[in-house]
């Protein structure tokens, strides 16, 4: 709300009245005169709002009436009156009320109150309210205003004194506001100012305007009175300091510079008052030297004031800021004054303030170069820019040097810390601590013992000061170490910023009216103002000694790395500008700065020395002071990063880099990067320093020249932290960049960085010479960045750049030429490939000149450049080989004239050129051209330098045929005109054609050329070239032989296949056995590989294989040529060669081979697969997969189009014969052939060695066999219809010896399973299947063929034996495969028994199919089978598997339930005669058999085993007693016998008694017992003998009976308490077990069946059971009660005798 408002005027009339009742109401007792008064003031003011309608204007007209009870009030001097009583004046102020009158006396009432000290505050408020809000009060009213607020001022009170000199400041600044808005208000009206003479009185201020005359009077008065004169205005002033005065007078000059400029009545007082008061203020210090007053002197007033000094300082700085223009002369000696300040005998705080003070004019540029223009640049006048700029620099010098008197603890303590000791750090206190200092990581400078920590004073740019702003501080304060020394160096790098950014900013501005003029006026040349060239070259003269003195001495004694990089951005910066401005001497003076800081101490290098030489010469004087260029210490303490070697001629120590070196470098890349075109000459100076420090890190040239971390040749080798390996590829990518920016100069600019970098690269090359040292490359590195940056502009600096290239690549040190030669090839690939304009292809000029030094090359004679030069052949092929047109044939040549005699790294460079010429450019060579290739690359096979490339050229090889294949048909057309052309030729001269295979087509004739060039190096001494050329050979022949002509395949098969065939063999058996050592220690040689016979065995392996599937691929087409079936017959005949061989891998592969072309798996015809189709076509699956040794072509096949492609090729042939022609590969000859090489090679391999076993004689392997055995069953569905009973002989011959070939013991663990696990061998299976495939043929064959069904059971039989009697191999010794060792030379026999036991199953399952059979029943097969059952069963417990008896019982029940009935119905023919005694010796070897059970037999197991037994027992009660009248009586006797046996238990003594009563196969005689019994009884016994066999079996088993229980009670009497042995307490169990078994049967039997004689002997047993019942076994009685509840049935009344006689 305003205060003119309704609302506002309303409140404040309200409030008055309120005031003036309050008032009334205090003065009501004790002053009556003020109560009327106010009464009156308020009707008044009543009055005043009634009749006026601005009240306040009226208010104001009436405002010392309406004022008066309220100064009345005042006058009471009771301070609740005099309270209410301000406050209510102060709001009559605040609603500017108050008339001038009325301010009067308002002013005078509150000078009585301040004169009798009450209230003071309040005063002070409301004077403060009065001069604000208004501007009524002027002239003597202000001045006694502002008088009273100074009084005030300096009241004993503090509050007060301070408000009130926060009121002065506050009125002084209102008074010269109200000035400055009265010029506003005036400023359109233009006065005419009276004329003032020269010499003006101070009186003479009529001409001013009244706001401007009171800021006069002010101004004035505060001159006089820190001069100490008396005011003129300002009447009544009783005291004042100097220090208020000063902080009043800066602070007018700092906020109204425009009222003294635009004003000479001020302007006047400036120059006559202010300054000399400030030069009479500062006497005391000029004159003051530190040290020299004593303490006796008699003037103290003459020692220095830090509060007036530090206030002058102030007030000058801004007299010098805002009326620098004004006061030149003044300026001038403030500014020489200020220097002389910075003096070292000055005192510190002294010395602190001045630096600030100086500070703060170097933030200001433009002041800087006024100085400049009207000190520097004027005759006769002081330099003060110069003296300012070298001042600082002795300044900072001077604090080096003198030791620093603020705090000698520090500085004085010794760098090696040994005066310190305890003493030195108890006093030095925290802050030291000896060496400590130093060992901070706190930023600061070190040097020669001086440490000078350095802190942050003010952000850059500003001038922040401390010291001038403790305007509080009387004493001088203690200025903390550094603090000068952090100022003045922030004032240094300020400066050099202000400078050069002013200066920069300026010439851009000029660079661009340059532009604009250049543009409008093309015709004329750009004048440029002279003047403002002169004033930066001056100022930059002026400037720069004194600058790089004081920064070269800073940068060596930086320990820091924020401030080691500002430096060296001051030096970077200053350089540039100087380039800029042409100023070559410090341009070169500062860069040769930057050099040296980036080297190590005290480096050698030439062209920095004879610089610098011309530099220290000159020694500045700045007014007595002599600032000398000092020379970096050594003892700095820097971070070492690095240690290197110098780069001399002679070998010397290494040297260390520091971090700062490395930062420095960093800086000097930056200047070359960024400021390369004002280096001009500099360049030398850059490039060599640079050479050097990448020397030193041990930087290498890597590709393209750019420089990477490598590492020394020889001496120490560099050395180099983390850190800055971390820098180092930063480092590297700006060296790299430097020289990339040289796109960016000028011609010129260019011109001079190659010539600095030719000159570097003589001097490099001048210190390699004569020593093998490593050179410095640094030189050729870089012209060839540079080269390859400014391609196109290369012809400018081609001819110098080759021209110094090529003197390089002659150099003796091989490093140097070899990087001359890298230098070289690199620049001429890059100019060939760049993107010219005009294009190459139209500027043969330019392609001609970028040629000429490849060629020039050939002239050198080092090895090394020659293969440099083959390598960048190889590169321009990669690059430019389509445009090379007709120079292909010198290309070939180049490539094909390497030879054994040359290095394996030229040849390797040779090849890679071939290579790609084979993978990319046969396409754009003449078809003629092919020959030479295929010659070229088989050379390259041949040769025998390397390997690797024999092997690849074969790759080579391979591709060549491929892409004859793909593009057979331009190929035979293009070669087809040649060949026309070529007769022609010859026809003229009367020649023949001459040219190998020649009657064949030509096309056929480069494909017969490359097979022959195959099979060259199919026998090639080298294994590995052996392996590959003999799979590329065949692959090829394989893949593309569908485009040859049939009769090519002729010379195909017998002068390529069979030919190579018949030397791979001749080889192979002469090769040599003993073994090769590794390869030159480093190629270990795989056992398998380890003679030249087992290598030669792979190579015979592989031609074997593949002449087999050619065979087998293409036979239908070899079939149509005359002479297959000799071909046939050679190729078995080479088959069993093999097959017979004594190698096993060989024989084996021999056997695959033979599989192959009797197609077992033959190829499949009609396939969806496209894989398949190849395969049935031919194609080998490597086709499809590209060859690895293909190289870096194209890939081999499109397939899309190669099932076309060899359609078209091979028209007819590729479809699948008509079906009358399929009978053709059956042809029968050809399978007996095979049969036949079979038989031969199956009877050599198995035949038993006939000498003693000790002779060690080849044994074939198991894999062979058994690939021998599985290729019979293919074979023999071709030949089954004439397979005679004479071919089973041979082949049941060979099985059998193919079965007892025994394992060599290290092949073991592979081909046996664990010998806990049965399971066949393959070749077992295989023998099995062989049997069996013969077996189904029979089965379905006709009737004449089963005759061999007892062959084949005679076969299985002697198999069957195994299970018991492994077969014999010859005498060989074999051992159980347990007990072999894995790593002895010995053989093992195989675990026959899995093999035995699936024989023995074969011949059930074959038996029950033929039992029928004429053949089986007229050779006695079934008597057979038992016979060789015999042996297991009667093992039993004795075989060596358990299985074997439990599956030869099994087998034995199952034959003979077919078996029996059988026999018994052919019992009138004899033909089963001898087989029933047989039967009966089997039943009896095995129910009692010899051999133990073993002890280990679980109950369990054991109670399994009887109920084998039992099982037995009762195939005889049901298959052999009931017929027994078809049975031969003998073999019934047998039984009976047998079954007598039985049912007498008989126990074995070894088992344990807790297990007796089960062990005794309990079970066994039970059912032993029950058959006896029931045939005892239940038949009508046919023959009177028979029954006498059971009568008399009884009889014996009841007598038996009977002595066991005898013997039994006897013992137990005698025995007393002792147990019976268990053994005859379980054999008198069974016997009453027996017993009452015998009663169960005789109760089932009919009465008359029994003998009347057996009752009575039952009978009688009676007795001797009771007597048995004293036993004492409980288990005895239990058995008792059994054996005695049956005796019931005997108890009848005995009938009468009487009776029985009538009867």
């Amino acid at each position: 709300m305003s205060t003119s408002s309704p609302e506002a005027v309303k409140k404040l009339l309200e409030n008055m009245q309120t005031d003036l009742r309050s008032l009334s109401m205090e003065c009501k007792k004790k002053f009556p005169p003020v109560k009327e008064a106010a009464e009156s003031g308020i009707v008044k003011i009543k009055t005043i709002a009634a009749r006026n309608t601005d009240i306040l204007a009226a208010l104001k007209e009436n405002s010392s009436e309406v004022v008066q009870p309220f100064l009345m009030g005042c006058g009471t001097k009771e301070p609740k009156i005099t309270q209410l009583c301000l406050a209510a004046i102060q709001r009559l102020m605040s609603h500017e009320v108050v008339s001038e009158a009325a301010a009067g006396n308002i002013i005078n009432m509150l000078w009585q109150l301040m004169e009798n000290g009450l209230e003071e505050l309040k005063l002070l408020q409301t004077v403060l309210v009065l001069l604000t809000t208004n501007t009524v009060v002027h002239d003597e009213v202000l001045s006694k205003a502002i008088v009273l607020c100074f009084r005030l001022h300096f009241t004993k009170d503090n509050i007060t004194n301070n408000t009130a000199a926060a009121t002065v400041r506050q009125v002084v600044t209102v008074v010269f506001e109200r000035m400055v808005a009265e010029d506003e208000r005036f400023k359109g009206i233009v006065e005419q100012p009276p004329s003032v003479q020269g010499n003006t009185n101070r009186r003479s201020v009529s001409t001013l305007r009244p706001s401007a005359k009171d800021a006069y009077m002010l101004f004035q008065d505060l001159c006089q009175l820190v001069n100490a004169d008396a005011p003129y205005w300002l009447v009544g002033m009783t005291e004042m300091t100097r220090t208020f005065g000063l902080e009043l007078l800066e602070s007018v000059l700092n906020d109204f510079p425009g009222v003294f400029l635009q004003h000479q009545e001020f302007s006047f007082l400036l120059k006559e008052r202010v300054c000399p008061l400030v030069i009479k203020l500062f006497s005391p210090n000029i004159k003051f030297r530190q040290g020299s007053s004593s303490a006796a002197s008699p003037a103290p007033v003459e020692k220095p004031y830090f509060p007036i000094c530090m206030r002058l300082l102030r007030v000058v700085s801004v007299l010098i800021k805002h009326f620098y223009s004004l006061l030149v002369t003044e300026c001038e000696i403030f500014l020489s004054l200020l220097v002389k300040f910075l003096d070292g005998e000055k005192p510190q705080w002294l010395r602190a303030v001045a630096v600030e003070s100086v500070h703060r004019l170097c933030v200001q540029p433009h002041l800087l170069r006024s100085f400049c223009q009207s000190y520097d640049m004027k005759q006769h006048s002081t330099k003060v820019f110069r003296d300012i700029v070298n001042a600082l620099g002795s300044f900072i010098q001077s604090l080096f040097i003198v030791p620093n008197a603020g705090n000698p603890a520090v500085v004085g303590a010794p760098t090696g810390g040994s005066g310190s000791g305890a003493q030195g750090a108890a006093q030095g206190g925290p802050g030291t601590g000896g060496v400590s200092g130093i060992l901070t990581s706190q930023a600061a400078f070190e040097y020669r013992g001086t440490w000078i920590p350095l802190m942050t004073v003010s952000v850059q740019g500003s001038a922040k000061a401390t010291y001038l702003e403790m305007l509080d501080k009387v004493e001088p304060p203690s200025i903390p170490e550094g603090y000068a020394m952090s100022v003045a160096f922030s004032a240094l790098l300020d400066l050099v910023r202000g400078i050069t950014s002013m200066i920069e900013r300026e010439l851009a501005v000029e660079e661009e009216a340059a532009a604009e003029f250049r543009e409008t006026h093309p015709d004329q040349g750009w004048q440029p103002q002279p003047g403002a060239h002169l004033v930066w070259e001056e100022m930059v003269s002026a400037c720069w000694c004194g600058l790089l003195a004081a920064l070269s001495l800073l940068l060596d004694a930086s320990t820091d790395e924020t401030a080691t990089e500002n430096i060296l951005k001051a030096e970077l910066t200053m350089a540039s500008l100087c380039g800029r401005l042409g100023l070559v001497t410090p341009r070169d003076a500062f860069i040769t700065a930057i050099c040296k800081a980036s080297l190590p101490p005290h480096y050698a290098l030439t062209v920095l020395s004879s610089n610098a030489a011309n530099l220290s010469s000159k020694a500045y004087s700045i007014q007595g002071h002599s600032v000398q260029i000092i020379s970096p210490s050594s003892e700095s303490h820097q971070q070492v990063v690095a240690v290197g070697q110098p780069l001399t001629s002679q070998p010397q120590g290494t040297v260390v880099l520091t971090a700062k070196n490395i930062q420095c470098m960093r800086t000097l890349l930056n200047l070359a990067h960024c400021h390369g075109a004002v280096l001009g000459t500099s360049w030398q100076l850059v490039l060599a320093t640079l050479q050097h420090l990448v020397w030193i890190l041990g930087l290498k040239p890597g590709v393209g020249g750019v420089l990477k971390p490598g590492r020394a040749v020889e001496g120490p080798s560099t050395v180099l932290t983390t850190a800055v390996m971390t820098d180092l590829p930063i480092i590297a990518n700006i060296l790299s960049r430097l020289f990339e920016s040289s796109q960016y100069l000028d011609d010129v600019s260019l011109h001079h960085l190659i010539n600095a970098l030719c000159s570097l690269s003589l001097e490099a090359m001048e210190m390699a010479y004569g020593n093998n040292k490593e050179p410095s490359l640094f030189a050729v590195a870089k012209l060839l960045e540079t080269g390859l940056v400014n391609m196109d502009r290369i012809e400018i600096l081609w001819r110098p750049l080759t021209g110094h290239l090529l003197e390089v690549c002659q150099h003796p040190n091989s490093r140097m030429r070899e990087w001359g030669a890298e230098a070289l090839t690199a620049l001429i690939k890059a100019g060939l490939a760049y993107k010219h304009d005009p294009p190459l292809a139209q500027n043969q000029r330019l392609q001609l000149l970028l040629l000429n030094p490849l060629k020039e090359l050939s002239n050198v004679l080092h090895a090394d450049i020659r293969q440099k030069q083959l390598e960048s052949v190889l590169q321009i092929l990669q690059s430019q080989g389509d445009s090379l047109g007709p120079g292909w044939p010198l290309v070939l040549g180049v490539i094909g004239a390497i030879r054994n005699d040359q290095g394996e790294s030229l040849i390797r460079t040779a090849f890679q050129c071939l290579q790609l010429v084979v993978t990319d450019f046969l396409p754009t060579m003449p078809c003629t051209c092919l020959q030479i290739v295929v010659d070229v690359a088989g050379s390259f096979g041949l040769q025998n330098q390397e390997l690797n490339i024999s092997l690849t050229s074969i790759g080579l090889l391979w591709n060549i045929s491929d892409y004859f294949f793909q593009r057979g048909e331009a190929i035979t057309q293009e070669l087809e005109r040649e060949e026309e052309a070529l007769q022609k030729q010859a026809q003229e001269k009367g020649e023949t054609l001459n040219r190998p295979f020649h009657p064949a087509p030509p096309f056929d004739c480069l494909w017969l050329c490359l097979y022959a060039k195959l099979g060259e190096l199919c026998v090639d001494p080298r294994p590995a070239v052996r392996k590959s050329a003999g799979q590329t050979l065949f692959s090829t022949i394989a893949a593309h032989g569908t485009l040859l002509q049939q009769p090519t395949w002729h010379v195909v098969v017998w002068k390529v296949l069979f030919h190579l065939l018949d030397c791979v063999r001749t080889s192979s058996t002469t090769a040599d056995k003993e073994k090769i050592e590794s390869g030159g220690g480093n190629i270990l040689i795989h056992h398998s590989r380890d003679t030249a016979e087992k290598q030669w065995a792979e190579t015979w392996v592989l031609t074997l294989a593949g002449v087999a599937r050619i065979f087998n691929t293409r036979r239908y087409l070899l079939q149509q040529l005359g002479d297959f079936f000799e071909a046939w017959e050679v190729l078995l005949n080479h088959i069993q060669s093999a097959a017979l061989s004594k190698n096993n891998e060989v024989s084996l592969a021999a056997l695959k081979s033979f599989q192959e072309i009797l197609q077992i798996g033959t190829p499949v015809k009609d396939s969806d697969k496209a894989g398949d189709a190849f395969a049935a076509m031919g194609v080998p699956p490597v086709l499809i997969d590209p060859l690895s040794a293909s190289g870096p072509g194209r890939p081999l096949v499109r397939s899309d189009s190669l099932v076309e492609r060899l359609t078209r090729y091979n028209g007819a042939e590729l479809q699948a014969p008509p079906p009358g022609e399929e009978s053709a590969l059956e042809d029968s000859a050809l399978w007996w052939s095979a049969w036949n090489t079979w038989y031969r090679t199956g009877t050599d391999s198995t035949r038993p060695p006939s000498g003693p076993a000790e002779k060690f004689s080849f044994i074939p392997s198991q894999p062979f066999l058994t690939a021998l055995i599985q290729i019979f069953p293919a074979l023999y569905q071709h030949i089954k219809a004439n397979f005679s009973m004479e071919d089973l002989k041979k082949l049941g011959v060979i099985l059998h010896g193919a079965v007892s070939v025994p394992i060599s013991s290290d092949a073991s663990p592979f081909i046996l399973p664990s010998f806990t696990e049965a399971v066949l061998t393959s070749l077992q299976e295989a023998v099995l299947t062989s049997l069996d495939v013969l077996q189904k043929a029979i089965c379905v064959g006709p009737e004449n063929l089963q005759v061999m069904y007892p062959a084949i059971f005679e076969q299985l039989l002697l198999f069957v034996e195994f299970s018991c009697k492994p077969p014999q191999y010859g005498r060989m010794e074999t051992k159980h495969v347990a007990n072999a060792k894995y790593n002895q030379a010995e053989w093992v026999a195989l675990n026959y028994v899995p093999f035995a036991e699936r024989s023995l199953e074969v011949v059930v399952d074959l038996y029950h199919k033929t039992a029928c059979h004429k053949a089986v029943i007229n050779e006695k097969v079934l008597q057979n089978i038992i016979k060789t059952l015999r042996m297991p069963l009667g093992l039993k417990y004795a075989c060596p598997s358990e299985s074997t008896w439990k599956l030869a019982v099994s087998s034995l029940l199952k034959v003979l339930s077919i078996g029996l009935p059988v026999a018994r119905q052919h019992a009138s023919s004899g033909k089963f005669d001898t087989m029933w005694p047989e039967l009966a010796n089997a039943f009896e070897d095995f129910l009692f058999t010899k051999s133990t059970p073993p002890d280990n037999l679980s109950i369990q197991e054991f109670q399994k085993n009887e109920a084998v037994d039992v099982e037995v027992v009762q195939l005889i009660s049901t298959e052999i007693l009931p017929f027994a009248n078809f049975i031969p009586k003998d073999f019934v006797g047998q039984i009976m016998t047998m079954l007598n046996r039985g049912s007498i238990h008989s126990q074995s003594p070894s088992f344990t008694e807790a297990e007796i009563d089960v062990r005794m196969r309990e079970e066994f005689s039970k059912v032993c017992f029950e058959t006896l019994l029931q045939f005892s009884f239940s038949n009508k016994v046919s023959t009177p003998q028979e029954g006498y066999i059971s009568r008399m079996a009884l009889s014996v088993l009841l007598k038996r009976s009977q002595d066991v229980l005898r013997r039994y009670v006897e013992d137990e009497r005698l025995s007393g308490r002792c147990p019976l042995p268990r053994q005859q307490v379980t054999e008198i169990i069974f016997v009453l077990k027996a017993i009452s078994t015998l009663m169960d049967s005789l109760k089932k039997t009919q009465p008359e069946n029994v003998d009347g004689n057996t009752w009575a002997q039952v009978i009688a047993l009676y007795p001797t059971l009771v007597e048995c019942i004293t036993c004492s076994s409980s288990e005895v009685s239990s058995a008792l009660k059994e054996a005695l509840g049956p005796f019931k049935d005997f108890m009848q009344p005995p009938l009468s005798r009487v009776q029985n006689g009538e009867s």
